[in-house]
């Protein structure tokens, strides 16, 4: 049988990229695995003309090799639409182009394995490999290697009072197979305060006329936060800033993952002022059937004959009320868990003090340092750059260097003109 010298589990942006890197690297030789037929980059949030949060130059590769034949920019003049995308004149791809993008590039690959569902892996002592198996349609197969990347991805996450609710409650990741169903009812409502919450609200709420529902968005935050998306702010986004970051004491880093969601789940501001100009465009013949309702926190839920009884409470306000409502959408997050099939490594692997994966530097989360990698994931070590697209090609660029021993793609070192930790003492 043969070892590979890695095996990544998971085809999200981050391991696909990995994939285009090492394509042309003859040195290492890395095999993908994939549950799903396909790539598929959030397919129940490919709404009609909503677009990406990070510029087109946040592919898969650009940032660690801009010559790469897996680029955006190569994609668009294959598929020809590299003047049409130009004459648009905005940096950002559509979220339905990305997803595009993206199988794409898995389409040109021959190491990727599709309907791969990896059960168990373990690792073998004698010959310090690890063996990972997999269920198939043609039954389980194994595969070994010396080295594991884990890119599973981050679940949807539901807030504790709507486990095992019953009725057709939905995560914002199920929206889109569920679209007509929901126009079909006399009310919904949507419970969350980031980007997803914000593009469904759109949607509906541009159709609440021809389907007549009552249309209600509940959110916890005490105003609908836009991205911050100013310069200084987005060399936060930097290897400078995972360097300072991760040096921190753990208590002072689970601090800061906290107050920094706002980095990462605000709303785009454009959104926020279509949404407001929607609302005021339909306000010309009388009231919405909408509400807004903000520093409004769910802290109840029971679902009875179609009909979901929610009770909230109003935060500045101490005051508590109920809303019933036929739909529910939850665009509550996602959240990483260690996947199940980690259990047989579980004593190789570094826990922090909260029982999360302590995560290296070299991202890395093996008591060797060496063996078994993580992509995304990691906010609470290496803050809002785990999950950021663009600083995907800098992790595998990083990753690569590891697995090698030398620096294939340049891994940049300082990239900021801001200093984000107290100045080096100076000999007087």
């Amino acid at each position: 049988m043969t070892t590979h010298d890695f095996i990544a589990i998971g085809l999200g942006p981050y391991n696909l990229g990995l994939a285009c890197l090492t394509e042309p690297i003859s040195e290492l030789d890395g095999l993908f695995l994939e549950a799903r037929a396909d790539v598929s980059w959030h397919p129940g949030m490919l709404l009609e003309s909503t677009r990406l949060q990070t510029p087109f130059l946040a592919d898969l590769v650009t940032f660690a090799d801009p010559t790469s034949p897996y680029s955006f920019v190569n994609y668009l003049k294959e598929t020809g639409r590299l003047y049409p995308f130009y004459i648009r004149e905005s940096f950002f791809p559509l979220r339905v182009e990305y997803d595009a993008y993206c199988r794409w590039a898995a389409a040109r690959l021959s190491n990727l394995r599709f309907g791969h569902t990896v059960t168990t892996v373990e690792y073998d002592e004698a010959d310090g490999e690890y063996v990972v198996t997999a269920e198939t349609a043609d039954g389980p197969v194994t595969h070994r290697a010396r080295r594991l990347v884990l890119g599973t991805g981050t679940p949807p996450e539901l807030p504790a009072v709507c486990q095992g609710l019953g009725g057709d409650a939905i995560h914002n990741s199920r929206y889109l197979e569920h679209r007509d169903a929901l126009r079909s009812k006399r009310s919904i409502t949507i419970v969350g305060s980031g980007q997803s919450a914000a593009e469904i609200y759109y949607e509906l709420l541009t159709d609440i006329d021809t389907y007549g529902y009552q249309l209600t968005w509940v959110t916890r935050s005490p105003r609908f936060f836009p991205l911050e998306y100013t310069k200084l702010t987005l060399e936060m986004t930097s290897p400078d800033y995972v360097d300072y970051f991760h040096g921190l004491p753990e208590e002072t880093r689970y601090r800061l993952e906290g107050e920094q969601k706002g980095l990462l789940k605000g709303i785009n501001s454009d959104l926020i002022n279509s949404i407001f100009d929607l609302l005021y465009a339909r306000s010309t013949d009388g009231p919405v059937r909408t509400r807004l309702l903000t520093n409004t926190e769910l802290v109840s839920a029971a679902h009875d004959a179609g009909t979901y009884t929610l009770g909230l409470r109003h935060h500045e306000q101490g005051r508590d009320f109920t809303l019933d409502t036929e739909g529910l959408v939850l665009a509550t997050g996602y959240r990483f868990q260690v996947p199940a099939f980690a259990d047989g490594i579980r004593d190789r692997l570094r826990w922090d003090a909260h029982g999360r994966l302590d995560v290296a530097r070299n991202y890395s989360v093996d008591h060797t340092g060496q063996e078994v990698f993580l992509q995304n994931g990691g906010t609470h070590t290496h803050s809002v750059t785990s999950p950021d697209l663009g600083m995907g090609p800098y992790r595998n660029s990083y990753l690569i260097r590891e697995m090698l021993g030398r620096e294939y793609y340049p891994v940049e070192k300082s990239v900021t003109f801001q200093e984000f930790g107290a100045p080096a003492a100076v000999d007087s």
